[in-house]
């Protein structure tokens, strides 16, 4: 034992002597370091002898119970024996900052839970600091998931994961107002002596805030060349604010298909930041693509309308140069006929070149056929008109293309008729109607009483809710035979029969903004009805009609004025057929007095008069003459306040005998009215009394319709 401890002693120094460097020669005088300081054999020689008991068997312990040793066994490994690493790889990562730590206090469930044994919520009261100042505090709240837990969390752990969601919030709202050096941090403190509750601290910090220094488009040249950039609404010295770059670009997206570029495309912006002068060098890769030209209309899918059709509807030309605008025209065209479920209009490349050296592109339009047949149905009420009711089939495709027929059924207090109508939408041109009409019925008004049998074929281009116009016009010509009583209720006074025919036109100019909710603006209409009328003789007349309305808004207060005139001329008022009189009085004319009760009136015996029950109804009645001319004034002030608004209004008007009207002996009506306003219109009630009633008028009337009453 002892001889193998001192050759490990001798064997260290040498091993330290051979790993050592080389050292430089000795000095002269010194022994060589090359040769060995003494002979192996003389080593050999100093080395003792080994111990012989060394290697003798070691002598048992006494006293050990080797039994006892062997009864006892280890307890078994569990599975198999794996080598452990020789360190955790966590210990060689980075330490996270210290600012990342977050100290909670630890709450005392036991305290806190109730007799369910559900902890307690840690409700907590949010303090936002430093983005009211920039404006920004109230979007933050918005946003935030704090502010949306209404000041409550199951537990600290909540909160301060959620006001860490809110620091990062903060973060890029500030950077999206241009604050690019924008920090925001929170803190959370327990309140003393409320187990429960905490304040949460979030502060911002916004920094500097960057402008716009150089703007740059780069990319193929545009024509002209500066279409990009005036489309890119951006300005040196202005703020970067997100949203108002997204917008800039979008606007580049929109106006170049709309200025001869259908392919735009626009590359991922880059803006480069100067913390020394907080400027940004913005730069915007565009490639507009080819200047592209009109040539035709290419269809694919489920037909409903042919090229033919389709070409017709559109707006443009062979040769013009693209505008987007004209093909979401035709889309919206297409749409609004009601015979698609699905309908779109793109731009294709054809790769032809345009005498004028731009590239030809058709317009896809890909279709798919939807239900043509509808059923629909309205109802109403006016005073002095009573109820009305309404219901229609129709098939707006019956003859293709766009020949549709529909045939109604009115039921109501004061008429009753059938209506069979064959329009066909876009005929010979777009916008242009040609439409025929069958019907009969009966009318049962306080002026007559009529059973009309009309023919009637129109050429009409109108205005819709859709499809405001500001020149419209229509023209055709009608047929009548009709029955007709001065009594409505048709005993006193014997029917006459009358065969009408004439012809008519009408045009009318719009410059109103909406044509169901007009707020500024003007409308101007002309009509004018030349006629034969044969009964005893035949008689020649003309009945003409002018109506203008203006409406002027001061904020959310609309002024709107109305005034109409009419005149009969070439016969006088007793030949004309009742039906064919000028009558005023009702929710389209003046309010405040039932339908066609203004103007003269004639004094006949009731037939529902009982002489043995002279209470029940009067001897006599007074029934409307009508006339042969009229004039109708209106004022309305308009308030809207969100989706509803109060209407105050004064109404004014008379019918005359004469062919002229004149301004004597006006009636004049004031009301108050609601609106309820919808994505279709304002549905209306108005409610309107007489000034200085007569005997027999109505004191309140009552006006219900969809749309302002002018």
């Amino acid at each position: 034992m002892l001889a193998a401890v001192a050759v490990g002693a001798l064997a260290a120094p040498l091993a330290a002597q051979q790993a050592s460097p080389a050292e430089p020669p000795a000095a002269s005088g010194q022994t060589d370091p090359a040769e060995p300081i003494i002979p192996d054999s003389q080593f050999e020689e100093a080395l003792p002898p080994l111990d012989p008991e060394l290697n003798r068997p070691l002598e048992p312990i006494e006293g050990l119970d080797e039994n006892a040793i062997s009864a006892t066994p280890f307890p078994p490994v569990p599975g198999p024996v794996e080598e452990a690493p020789l360190g955790d790889p966590a210990l060689s990562e980075p330490l996270p900052p210290l600012s990342t730590f977050r100290t909670e206090p630890i709450q005392d469930v036991a305290a806190d839970a109730d007799e369910g044994g559900e902890p307690a919520p840690v409700r907590y009261t949010y303090v936002v600091e430093g983005l009211d100042e920039v404006d920004l505090e109230g979007r933050f709240r918005d946003l935030s998931a704090l502010e949306d837990a209404d000041g409550e969390a199951v537990n600290g752990a909540m909160i301060a994961a959620r006001a860490e969601e809110d620091e990062q919030l903060a973060v890029r709202l500030l950077r999206s107002e241009g604050y690019y050096d924008a920090v925001a941090t929170s803190s959370i403190a327990q309140l003393p002596d409320q187990p429960g509750r905490v304040v949460v601290t979030l502060t911002a910090a916004a920094g500097n805030r960057y402008s716009f220094g150089d703007i740059r488009i780069t990319g193929p040249a545009t024509e002209p060349p500066s279409l990009p950039r005036a489309a890119l609404t951006l300005e040196s010295g202005h703020p970067i604010v997100a949203e108002e770059v997204e917008a800039a670009e979008a606007n580049v997206a929109l106006r170049l298909p709309q200025q001869g570029y259908p392919f735009p495309e626009i590359g991922l912006r880059d803006i480069e930041l100067d913390p020394a002068t907080r400027l940004g060098a913005y730069t915007l890769p565009l490639d507009p693509g080819p200047r592209a030209s009109f040539r035709g209309i290419q269809t694919e899918g489920d037909a409903v309308f042919d090229t033919d059709h389709i070409d017709l509807l559109a707006r443009f030309n062979q040769g013009e140069l693209y505008d987007r605008r004209l093909v979401d025209d035709l889309r919206e065209a297409m749409v609004s006929t009601r015979l698609f479920n699905s309908v779109s209009a793109e731009p294709v490349r054809t790769g032809e070149t345009a005498p004028d050296g731009t590239e030809y592109v058709d317009v896809l339009v890909r279709q798919t056929h939807g239900p043509a047949r509808s059923i629909d149905g309205s109802i109403g009420y006016n005073t002095g008109e009573g109820l009305r009711a309404e219901v229609a089939w129709e098939h707006r495709n019956f003859f293709p293309p766009e020949g549709g027929i529909r045939i109604a059924a009115i039921g109501g207090t004061q008429e009753q008729s059938a209506n069979f109508r064959y329009r066909r939408n876009n005929w010979r041109r777009r916008d242009q109607a040609l439409i025929a009409q069958i019907e009969a019925g009966r009318r049962n008004y306080d002026a007559y009483r009529a059973y009309t049998a009309r023919l009637a074929g129109t050429v009409a281009r109108e205005s819709t809710p859709i499809w405001q116009k500001r020149w419209t016009y229509a023209f055709g010509a009608e047929l009548l035979a009709t029955n007709e009583a001065l009594d409505a209720r048709g005993q006193s006074a014997p029917s006459e029969t009358y065969f009408i025919g004439g012809v008519f036109g009408q045009v009318g100019y719009d410059r109103s903004n909406n044509l169901l909710d007009a707020t500024r603006g003007y409308r101007l209409l002309a009509r004018i009805n030349p006629e034969a009328s044969l009964n005893d003789g035949a008689d020649f007349y003309v009945r003409g009609l002018i109506e203008g309305s203006a409406y002027y808004p001061i904020g959310d207060f609309v002024i709107a004025g109305r005034v109409r005139f009419g005149s009969i001329t070439g016969i006088a008022r007793d030949a004309l057929a009742p039906s064919r009189r000028f009558y005023a009085g009702g929710g389209g004319s003046v309010r405040g007095f039932g339908f066609q009760e203004l103007g003269p009136r004639q004094i006949l015996p009731n037939p529902d008069f009982d002489p043995a029950d002279p209470e029940a109804e009067p001897p006599t009645i007074s029934v409307p003459l009508g006339g042969r001319s009229l004039n109708e004034f209106a004022i309305e002030g308009r308030y809207r306040f969100g989706d509803y608004g109060v209407v105050a209004f004064v109404d004014a008007g008379q019918v005359y005998e004469g062919q002229y009207p004149r301004l004597s002996d006006l009636r004049f009506g004031v009301g108050v009215g609601g609106r309820l306003y919808t994505s279709f219109g304002p549905i209306r009630v108005d409610v309107a009394t007489p000034i200085n009633r007569r005997e027999g008028e109505s004191r309140i009337s009552l006006y219900i319709s969809i749309g302002q009453a002018f």
